[in-house]
């Protein structure tokens, strides 16, 4: 039997693009509810939300005051589905960048196994469309770095259309979690990584948005890359710190090892 789906969508002034997104969502998973988590949009997002929520039972809206980034947002909607006892949540924009059709695919993944679902750009059959060529070399460049600072086997790890196991969501420390805008992405797939999830990478279309205005910026970006930066040298800390140990010929209670010390049979 096919788990509880709910896909949480954050959103601040997203009124042109939302009612298609919606629209769109609850047609490729009809059984699906979907939590619209909105920052208190002054171009009346949340008032329109309000008004589906109350025609349509599966649409539900959580109002937050002020803007308070992405990452908080879909802790939250975590939050919120872990405790109405759904079994799979879901991550998607608003902008309608997100092929919504592709929902069912992230579904599948999950269902068959997977811990973490994500729709990938820059795996074989992914692509990017309408980006210019200066954003996918930031985006393609920041998911090399990322991938070789933090040792992780995920092409596209900033990306933010993915499904989660609830068990997995369950694992991590959620309350740990301190990235709010582009880094949250990151630090979930760390986090993931570590858990010992098994990630799968189904391949999307990405396109940039038709309506409203991106709200990606050049400040978001330094300080997702900072705080990468800060994981891959601590990462790289620990490294050197385990071959010293190694090479000084010590066991983990601190005592130099049997064969080193001669008188060994």
């Amino acid at each position: 039997m096919p788990r509880k789906t709910l896909v949480i969508i954050p959103t601040y002034n997203e009124r042109e693009s939302l009612p298609g997104v919606l629209g769109r969502t609850r047609a490729a998973v009809p059984d699906a509810s979907v939590l619209i988590v909105d920052d208190g949009s002054p171009d009346g997002t949340g008032e329109w939300a309000d008004q589906q929520s109350g025609q349509d039972p599966h649409v539900h809206v959580m109002h937050r005051q002020g803007k308070n980034g992405l990452g908080t947002a879909y802790l939250q909607g975590f939050a919120w589905g872990l405790e109405h006892g759904y079994g799979i949540l879901c991550e998607m924009d608003a902008d309608g960048s997100h092929p919504v059709e592709g929902l069912p695919k992230l579904l599948a993944a999950v269902e068959g196994g997977a811990d973490l679902a994500i729709g990938s750009r820059y795996v074989k059959g992914g692509s990017v469309v309408d980006w210019p060529r200066r954003r996918w070399l930031l985006s393609r460049g920041g998911n090399l770095y990322i991938a070789i600072m933090l040792g992780l086997h995920v092409r596209d790890a900033t990306a933010g259309f993915r499904a989660y196991s609830v068990s997995l969501l369950r694992r991590l420390n959620l309350a740990g979690v301190q990235s709010k805008g582009y880094g949250f992405q990151v630090d979930m797939t760390k986090r993931a990584v570590e858990a010992g999830a098994r990630i799968v990478e189904v391949p999307i279309v990405f396109r940039e948005r038709q309506l409203g205005e991106s709200k990606m910026s050049g400040g978001i970006v330094k300080e997702a890359m900072l705080m990468v930066t800060g994981w891959g040298l601590a990462r790289i800390g620990r490294g050197i710190a385990h071959v010293a140990h190694i090479a000084s010929g010590k066991d983990d209670s601190g005592h130099r090892s049997r064969r080193n010390r001669g008188g060994g049979r």
